[in-house]
């Protein structure tokens, strides 16, 4: 089908970000460029012909007139009238589609000239209120889906906005509805107030199908997700060596809402990775480090959780090895993004929009096509080589790597190897296992050891004397709570920094 011409109408300057945000964003959305395409003023070459001939006659060859109304009027013509009303009039006289969207709430900063056209856009449609480009952007795909719908071009609608299966009102949390509302409200100053109601709330955020809660709802404030989307869940392992392999030492299988599967996972990971604990020399709370920056293993998860492909059966994966973390989630990169392109900037382009706006308006993500670049800035700066990106057939795979992955201590045999520090293979792997806290029944499964007299004697001892691990009870060498960590210099061993 010849795709749908949308003419972006407003005041050229006050909204430059914006209309080019859109033209982008619609041009590169995987449903939206498939049906529309987008015509933008400042991208005509030069002509003979009067500026406002030219644009007056591009709302005639449009379908959809998208309008944007600010705080500035523009400049009038002759007849008092803006080159914006102007084109409000062309559309209407000529019975186009008209999605009109308002930026801000403080009408009292408007030009006057803005509040007279806006009582006229009233008297005529629904206007929608929008505070920055995200919301934006949320707002004018709900309303181009809903159009497709209506106009029959599609046949289905996409999985985030389409009616949950069986699902009513009732099965959305008011009480998760109302802490989002309050988070939103702190974090990026959200009009809905928390005691707002659900039917309300998720109108506002575009997440009704119909008088239905749609797919994005269930998965963001449902009270149990899985009921109806079963395959939303996020299963996390974690393997003390460097392939998949039983036994598994720790699985879980976590289930929620969307901000909920975040944070359980974050939580796993975290709760196995290695920590140090600073002085609190520059304050009443001693600062923790974590091996792998907190920060980029929250966006690996974040990016699985909203972008993934939730048509599929297969779940998110977090899959923690001694060496990395893996996270797995279904689907594919947009054709217009490769996992090359992830490592310089790119634009945004969800999958999900109705998931990854209150994931923005959250703060768990920025919208902004910044996420993986700032993965990358935080490995590196911690010292990490830096996180990557593939496709895996159906899959996106993103990687972190953990300390130590490029030094070659050791091979795995009984035998010491040409070390400085002359390490068998088990001790080596026991090092890098230690960089989360383990216990010895953990450390002889690693090595395939059965007798502990032998192991602590022949494996531990050397590593503590040589003050590479350390016990965590160190007063209390039997506690049955004993768990061995490695040290700074275990540390530096690891990322192949010399020890002294």
């Amino acid at each position: 089908m010849t795709p749908v011409r949308i003419f972006i109408s407003s005041v050229q300057k006050e909204f430059a970000d914006e209309r080019r945000v859109l033209f982008d964003y619609i041009r590169s959305d995987p449903l939206l460029r498939r049906f529309y395409d987008v015509f933008l003023f400042e991208d005509l070459p030069a002509s003979g012909r009067r500026p406002d001939e030219t644009y007056l006659a591009e709302v005639d060859r449009c379908g959809v007139y998208l309008c944007l109304l600010g705080n500035e009027y523009g400049r009038a013509d002759t007849d008092g009238r803006s080159p914006t009303e102007r084109e409000f009039d062309r559309a209407a006289a000529g019975g186009k589609e008209r999605l009109v969207f308002v930026k801000g709430n403080d009408d009292s900063v408007r030009d006057p000239r803005v509040l007279a056209l806006l009582r006229n856009v009233d008297s005529q449609l629904i206007r929608r209120r929008f505070g920055s480009v995200p919301e934006l952007t949320a707002v004018i795909y709900a309303s181009l889906v809903e159009h497709l719908d209506r106009t029959g071009a599609l046949r289905t609608r996409p999985f985030d906005a389409s009616a949950c299966a069986d699902a009513t009102l009732d099965d959305i949390s008011q009480e998760k509805v109302g802490e989002f509302l309050s988070r939103a409200q702190q974090s990026r100053g959200y009009a809905l107030s928390p005691n707002t109601p659900v039917r309300k709330a998720l109108a506002h955020l575009n997440l009704l199908d119909g008088s239905l809660p749609n797919n994005a709802a269930v998965l963001l404030f449902g009270k149990q997700p899985q009921r109806f989307l079963a395959s939303s869940e996020v299963k996390c392992l974690h393997f003390h060596g460097t392939v998949v392999g039983k036994p598994i030492p720790s699985y879980q299988i976590y289930k929620g809402t969307v901000f909920e599967l975040v944070d359980q996972s974050l939580d796993f990971v975290l709760s196995k990775i290695a920590r140090s604990i600073g002085t609190r020399a520059e304050g009443p709370t001693a600062p923790a480090t974590y091996e792998v920056p907190p920060e980029a293993v929250g966006e690996a998860i974040v990016n699985a959780v909203a972008h993934r492909d939730y048509a599929s059966n297969a779940s998110v994966q977090v899959m923690l090895f001694s060496d990395r973390l893996e996270v797995w989630n279904p689907g594919q990169l947009p054709p217009s993004l490769s996992p090359e392109a992830l490592r310089v900037p790119h634009p945004s382009i969800p999958r999900n929009p109705l998931i990854a706006e209150p994931l923005f308006l959250t703060r768990y993500i920025e919208k902004a096509g910044t996420g993986t670049l700032d993965m990358i800035e935080q490995c590196t700066r911690a010292g990490l080589p830096p996180p990557e990106f593939r496709q895996n057939g159906q899959q996106f795979v993103q990687v972190l790597w953990r300390p130590g992955r490029d030094r070659v201590i050791g091979a795995k045999t009984g035998d010491l190897v040409g070390t400085k520090l002359g390490l068998s293979g088990d001790q080596v792997e026991v090092l890098r296992t230690c960089m989360a806290e383990t216990s010895i029944s953990e450390l002889m499964d690693i090595a395939g050891r059965t007798n502990r007299t032998k192991f602590r004697n022949s494996v531990l001892k050397p590593l503590m004397q040589a003050g590479l691990i350390e016990m965590t009870i160190p007063d209390r060498p039997r506690s049955g709570n004993q768990k061995y960590r490695v040290t700074e210099r275990g540390r530096a061993l690891l990322a192949g920094r010399d020890t002294p």
